[in-house]
């Protein structure tokens, strides 16, 4: 329902709107306030402080239409007036428009003219509210959503490619906080979030250093993907970064007896990368699937604190760039055989 106050000296004035928009009283389409100047004006604006538009006449006593527009712009910029006098001149046009009325009826008042205005005046606070809305919803909505993912969205084609995909050449990592699970049981919630959101902005920021993007936080866990030139090497750098990070962060207050270490399995090679959900149900999650996010997944699984492990064909991909050691062959869930497997050192 849309609140609408009138500012007017005229007594007769609150009879005439309240006759003429009876049907929009009576099905709760407008709600009217009235005032009889300025001063009135912005004393009932502080006790309705959710009125969408004002109607205004220019001559009253103590305050003005004109005065009350300047007090308007400065104390809610984003409400609309529309200012209603038999002073219709160009001066007063004008000098109602420089301050910011969004309209100008002039007495005798044709209400059909009225009903018009004001129907179009709320259609336009309204698209203001939803922008407003929307730039915040936005906002919150970076909070959540990786920017690689907001600026696919963004796109001009998202609408048409929702539920598209492509087949990707990229580095998958999963980061697992070791032993949170035990001391989770033991430790206040708030303690235990605190402390985990410490150590994903470690994590995050030395993700986003090496142009990684964050997929998902899974519980304790961090998956991140790499795309583009050398995305293993940089992936690998970022997991160097991390444990580093990680192993030298200051204790958490009531948690002195944990010292938090990381285990970290990282894979490249081909996956599926697009939007995996329901449209009907508009609940998507831009990510990316196939047997490299699940070996990385496992490697990670079976990495223990501090390690570092890749596969062998990372291995012969960056293995005069970091040093590694050969560990023994692992046995992985949906794999017939064994996976030899690498510890990256340095």
């Amino acid at each position: 329902m849309a609140k609408i106050l009138v500012v007017d000296d005229e007594a007769d004035l609150e009879t005439l709107i309240k006759q003429k928009f009876r049907k929009q009283i009576r099905e709760k389409e407008y709600e009217f306030f009235f005032a009889i100047n300025g001063v009135d004006a912005l004393e009932k604006l502080k006790m309705e402080p959710e009125v969408d538009i004002v109607l205004s006449d220019i001559n009253m006593p103590e305050m003005d239409g004109l005065t009350l527009l300047t007090k308007l712009s400065e104390l809610k910029p984003l409400l609309k007036s529309v200012i209603v006098s038999a002073y219709g001149d160009m001066e007063n046009i004008r000098t109602a428009m420089n301050r910011g009325a969004f309209d100008f009826i002039t007495k005798p008042i044709n209400f059909e003219d009225l009903i018009i205005t004001v129907e179009k005046t709320i259609k336009h606070s309204n698209q203001i509210k939803q922008t407003l809305q929307a730039i915040k919803e936005n906002n919150i909505l970076k909070m959540y959503v990786d920017e690689n993912v907001l600026n696919f969205m963004g796109s001009r084609e998202y609408e048409t490619t929702i539920m598209a995909n492509e087949t990707i050449e990229a580095t998958v990592m999963f980061i697992d906080l070791c032993g949170f699970t035990k001391i989770s049981e033991t430790t206040p919630a708030d303690t235990v979030v605190s402390m985990i959101n410490t150590y994903f902005d470690v994590m995050v920021q030395e993700i986003m250093e090496q142009q990684g993007f964050i997929d998902k936080f899974i519980g304790d866990a961090v998956m991140a993907v790499f795309r583009g030139d050398y995305h293993l090497d940089r992936a690998i750098d970022a997991a160097l970064a991390v444990r580093n990070k990680i192993n030298s962060i200051a204790k958490i207050e009531g948690l002195s007896d944990f010292e938090p270490k990381v285990s970290i399995g990282i894979k490249s090679g081909e996956m599926i990368s697009g939007n995996i959900g329901s449209a009907n149900l508009k609940r998507l999650d831009y990510t990316v699937i196939g047997d490299t996010v699940n070996t990385a997944a496992r490697l990670q699984d079976e990495a223990k604190p501090n390690q570092i492990i890749i596969g062998e064909s990372c291995y012969n991909t960056v293995k005069e760039a970091f040093k590694c050691k050969k560990l023994d062959s692992i046995k992985v869930k949906n794999k017939a055989e064994p996976l030899t497997v690498y510890e990256v050192l340095e």
